[in-house]
């Protein structure tokens, strides 16, 4: 199949993306069991990191590929009317064009969503002070209990007015508390970032149980970070959770936003360790963190040699020879 200069080029990268990303993400699936019970014996903090690096690895070398790609084909190939492209290198394009479909379909969907539903609780809803938070809080006068930070770069803070009157002052504190931990560390943004990030193969889910553990883990750094190691704000969240509960609430889960209460197994989970004492992690948690540190500099290091030396881009360019025949 014969191709024009710049559709050869989109070829070419389309290709590349998804043999890389492919190669890539399907080694991070077998390797998600693996981290996830690493991460249960990590901080929370820690744990929810190295699970969302874990998932965004693939595409972020996927997305390197394609920058080295377009490098090289501009410097070495001379622009020419047309080229041969083979049916492999074709195939392999269609297929990284098609593992975007499902992740651009979720994002578009959760961004519509989220987007809408804070537009009508700004429409039905009054704005209120809320002590330790600099925006003010969006107060819903309906009756369905509603606790949750919404939205990606400006996060609006949802609260119902049954939640706002039912529960304790030290209630309160500790569940506002919680939702500004969500906040302060960009967890509806990091949602979106894995909703983007696309699955090993077109239309195949492949990364469900690593993104439901993330979430758990978030939920409970966002926790740890409520209750300081307090022991009486760790029983008034607690308390919190349950009384919120026990009113009905249900999160939004095709939203981004982070809601109070989650799922029940996940409720249990959560009280239970609040109402007991967590042990502190080991030391080689931390030869853990100084790994994944290295793997974060070799990325790194990809990228410099690519801008710095630019003769590496003659072995990329070999292998696009030998990708497009």
């Amino acid at each position: 199949m014969n191709l024009p200069y710049s559709l050869r080029l989109v070829c070419l990268c389309c290709a590349s993306f998804f043999l890389i990303h492919m190669a890539l993400a399907l080694a991070a699936r077998l390797s998600a069991g693996t981290a996830v019970r690493l991460a249960e014996h990590m901080k929370p903090q820690s744990g929810a990191r190295l699970l969302f690096a874990l998932r965004l690895l693939p595409l972020l070398l996927g997305l390197i590929a394609v920058f080295a790609c377009i490098a090289s084909y501009i410097g070495y190939e001379p622009e020419a009317v047309a080229e041969k492209v083979g049916l492999f290198c074709v195939i392999m394009a269609a297929l990284g064009i098609a593992l975007w479909a499902p992740a651009l379909k979720r994002v578009i969907g959760a961004v519509r969503g989220t987007n809408r539903y804070v537009s009508d609780c700004e429409r039905h809803g009054r704005e209120i002070s809320v002590p330790g938070e600099e925006s003010p809080a969006l107060l819903l006068e309906d009756k369905t209990p509603v606790l949750a930070v919404a939205g990606i770069f400006r996060p609006r803070l949802l609260i119902s007015g049954r939640v706002l009157n039912e529960l304790s002052c030290e209630q309160r504190e500790a569940a506002l508390r919680h939702e500004h931990a969500h906040r302060t560390s960009g967890d509806n943004l990091k949602r979106f970032l894995m909703l983007l990030a696309p699955d090993a193969l077109p239309f195949v889910a492949t990364f469900g149980g690593l993104e439901r553990a993330w979430s758990k883990f978030t939920e409970w750094a966002a926790d740890d970070e409520a209750s300081e190691g307090d022991p009486e704000r760790a029983v008034s969240l607690a308390s919190a959770l349950v009384s919120v509960a026990r009113m009905g609430s249900r999160p939004h889960t095709g939203y981004l936003s982070c809601s109070l209460v989650g799922g029940s197994q996940e409720l249990s989970e959560r009280v239970d360790r609040l109402l007991r004492p967590q042990p502190r992690p080991g030391k080689p948690v931390k030869e853990i963190v100084r790994l994944f540190a290295c793997a974060g500099a070799l990325v790194g290091s990809a990228i410099a040699v690519i801008v710095i030396w630019p003769a590496s881009l003659s072995l990329v360019h070999s292998a696009l020879e030998q990708l497009v025949r």
